[in-house]
């Protein structure tokens, strides 16, 4: 591993009710492999000195926690959906260990919805001292850079509503779509990993099953490809394992991938 590479860190893969699921009986939310134990979709993504994050969802304390991290650079938000989006005031923590505000990137659209969510953030009326500080940039569909790392955004339909996917290098993150135009996908050529959403096996109105998921894995053709955002409904981690083509794989919580 080199100061070059491109670090990758699952911190969650699961969707939006994390597996298990509360009050469940299934074989998948009473399975005791760590591997089916799946929080909120998120990564952790890092190169050279710079340290970013995708999505805030509602176990980014035990994320950050698990993952012993204690530099975060800026956060990339995908969606406004609760998934994505809960755990915005624990970056407070790393308020304190910076001492600064910590950047966050977002569209219009998002930044709507966290103004509604955390209004205590936003409104100077509401401010006082010990809540998280932010600086917010625009994300748009056009390529930017945040320290070390290039980013080229990629935008996706979840149903009718567009989400932000991302390609750094050669490895791309796309979480909650289940429509990619075909301009879009032409910044999806030549990866070596692709960390892409597959819900459950039956069809769903938002996101691509598991079947779709493996079909645009096929007209990609990454060297590597990893699914997340997983129901309990997909099955036992290890037995839809056995199921995959060759290169294709279930992501599980704190997956490490060096690109």
């Amino acid at each position: 591993m080199s100061k070059s590479d491109l670090i990758v860190r699952i911190l969650g893969s699961g969707t939006s009710q994390g597996v298990p699921v509360i009050g469940c009986q299934c074989e998948v939310c009473q399975s005791s492999s760590p591997k089916d134990k799946r929080l909120r979709s998120s990564i952790h993504i890092e190169k050279k000195n710079t340290s970013i994050v995708v999505d805030t969802g509602p176990d980014f304390r035990q994320q950050m926690l698990n993952a012993k991290l204690s530099k975060l650079d800026a956060v990339l938000f995908t969606h406004a959906h609760k998934d994505h989006v809960a755990g915005l005031d624990d970056i407070r923590a790393f308020n304190f260990i910076h001492k600064k505000p910590i950047d966050i990137y977002c569209s219009d659209d998002v930044f709507k919805s966290l103004k509604r969510e955390y209004i205590y953030i936003f409104d100077d009326a509401f401010k006082y001292p010990g809540i998280p500080k932010i600086n917010r940039h625009l994300l748009q569909n056009e390529p930017l850079t945040i320290g070390d790392i290039n980013i080229t955004p990629i935008k996706v339909m979840h149903y009718k509503l567009p989400v932000f996917g991302f390609r750094i290098d050669d490895f791309c993150y796309i979480t909650d779509a289940n429509y990619i135009d075909e301009a879009e996908k032409e910044k999806m050529k030549d990866l070596k990993v692709l960390v892409i959403n597959a819900l459950r096996k039956e069809q769903h109105i938002s996101h691509f099953n598991l079947e779709e998921a493996i079909e645009l894995v096929k007209e990609l053709q990454p060297e590597k490809a990893y699914f997340t955002h997983i129901s309990h409904l997909m099955g036992k981690h290890d037995e839809v394992s056995n199921e995959l083509p060759e290169n294709i794989y279930l992501s599980y919580d704190e997956l490490t991938i060096t690109v």
